[in-house]
């Protein structure tokens, strides 16, 4: 009708929204977002919609931490010993592995290659002296009849047990002979003649 009137405009802006999200996941594990899976590092964006109807943009910086490898071990022991690793005895030769965690948290397999060496056997040896007659063996002087033995280091460093049976035979009592015989006789003993009066000795071995 040509009159004045007042309208009045009730303005909202609503804000786009912006969102990142940070994701750390080990090698060989998927990181699921939004529906998603990713296994490889990078920046990911996807854009939703708020209540008002209004763009939200979302990102996802994902870290994919790098593959730890393997590590590996070797040890040996001789028989009878252990080797400790980890916290654990192991007596027995073989390959051990542990899942450990690394500083990202992340598996880490660590492997032990464990060798047991064989047993070493006891080495015998046999001895026979005399009466009053000494045997030397590994630096040492017995004279005595009986078992002896000496731990010795073979080519591994490991116990070598060696062992000396040593028999010393009795003594050997002086045989005596007495003989007489008339002037001008000779006498054949062990096969020199004698012919004057005397004591006569000879040193002879018997069966041992």
């Amino acid at each position: 009708q040509g009159c004045e009137h007042t309208a009045l405009l009730h303005l909202t802006i609503h804000r786009s929204v912006t969102v990142e999200e940070s994701a750390t996941i080990c090698h060989g594990e998927s990181y699921t977002w939004n529906g998603q899976a990713y296994a490889a590092s990078g920046d990911y964006t996807i854009t939703l919609q708020t209540v008002h109807g209004c763009d939200s943009v979302v990102t996802l910086h994902l870290t994919v931490w790098p593959e730890v490898p393997v590590t590996e071990e070797r040890a040996t022991v001789c028989h009878g010993e252990t080797y400790t690793w980890n916290g654990t005895s192991y007596s027995v030769s073989g390959d051990y592995s542990l899942t450990l965690q690394d500083v990202h948290g992340c598996d880490s397999v660590v492997t032990l290659h464990l060798t047991v060496l064989p047993a070493v056997a006891v080495t015998e040896e046999r001895a026979t002296v005399c009466h009053g007659e000494t045997y030397t063996w590994h630096g040492k002087t017995y004279s005595v009849s009986g078992d002896y033995s000496l731990v010795l280091q073979d080519v591994n460093g490991c116990d070598s047990v060696v062992m000396l049976h040593l028999t010393v035979l009795p003594e050997v009592p002086v045989t005596e002979e007495s003989v007489i015989v008339c002037h001008g006789e000779t006498y054949i003993w062990q096969g020199q003649t004698y012919s004057v009066s005397g004591d006569y000795s000879l040193t002879l071995n018997d069966v041992n």
